[in-house]
């Protein structure tokens, strides 16, 4: 199991106080501060769909009609445990400069990065990303355009999802959050399997996905680099006019070149911000925060490296 090394430690002790712990981790997944979430005591339940109304119509006077009744489907949502272990050479966090707890805090705030990061990722792949987790937003979406790309493993996707209790939330399982232990005294092992003495945490969690509607999730898929084949207002448009009244996306999710080539495509039509330069004033569009009207969240947690499809 890979633990906190000597070099690790140097290159930590000696640090600037003021500058302090400096992220070369730049992904972001920014999901957890648009998506609702809910917790449950468990870690499944069941909700019931109607996927279809009753037939009414008018008629002639002493006309009899049909008797009919709604359709109903069941559906299972489930939570799927999520797990990280730090393990720290006591020895080494007694000499770490700032106090063992000090060491011990930088590398919990790691591990709770990590989790977030790696349910972000699942929130948009799901069982492609981690087959022990939940289905995801690619998983579930029934309303799909395609932008057209054709170089392979280039592609990257657009996402408009509906937010609430009949749609899309994230469910947090066994009644709480993430739960990050307190470090305790533990014996840990070498790759010899030779014991020493250590400092132990554990995070654990229920994590699910609920997606109650056909009409949540929109996706524009094969989105590329190739000409004409990227992300424009147009194409987020034609995919919007699918969802049914009353199903409109709260939220555009997308991958930071996505939200460029969006940046690009309005440089020639919308009312642009000045950049100066050495010659004078380059005009370019600024960066999208909306489209046709739906805020735009831009996330690491999309790549753009998808299988084309």
């Amino acid at each position: 199991m890979s633990k906190m090394t000597l070099l690790d430690l140097a290159k930590l002790n000696g640090s600037d106080a003021v500058v302090g712990l400096i992220e070369e981790v730049r992904t972001a997944a920014p999901e957890f501060d648009v998506i609702p979430a809910r917790t449950i005591n468990g870690t499944s339940y069941h909700s019931v769909l109607r996927t279809g109304l009753p037939s009414v119509g008018f008629r002639n006077a002493n006309q009899g009609v049909t008797a009919s009744k709604s359709t109903f489907a069941a559906k299972l949502i489930q939570c799927f445990i999520l797990s990280g272990r730090i393990e720290v050479d006591k020895a080494l966090a007694m000499v770490f400069e700032d106090g063992p707890a000090a060491l011990e805090a930088i590398e919990a705030a790691g591990t709770m990065k990590s989790a977030l990061i790696e349910i972000g990722k699942q929130v948009f792949y799901g069982k492609d990303e981690d087959g022990k987790g939940f289905p995801g937003l690619e998983a579930m979406a029934t309303i799909v355009k395609d932008a057209g790309g054709t170089s392979a493993a280039t592609g990257s996707s657009v996402y408009g999802v509906k937010f609430g209790p009949a749609d899309v939330q994230i469910v947090l399982g066994g009644g709480s959050v993430l739960d990050l232990s307190p470090f305790r005294d533990e014996t840990i092992y070498d790759a010899e399997s030779k014991p020493l003495p250590g400092r132990v945490a554990d995070l654990t969690g229920w994590i699910g996905l609920q997606n109650l509607s056909q009409y949540s999730v929109g996706r524009l898929k094969d989105a590329t680099a190739d000409s004409g084949k990227g992300v424009t207002d147009a194409k987020l448009a034609e995919l919007l006019a699918e969802f049914p009244v009353g199903s409109k996306p709260d939220r555009w999710f997308m991958s930071r070149r996505s939200a460029f080539q969006l940046q690009s495509s309005r440089s020639a039509t919308v009312s642009a911000v000045g950049v100066k330069t050495g010659s004078g004033r380059e005009v370019f569009a600024p960066m999208p925060e909306e489209s046709n009207g739906i805020p735009i969240t831009v996330t690491d947690s999309i790549k753009d490296t998808e299988a084309l499809s």
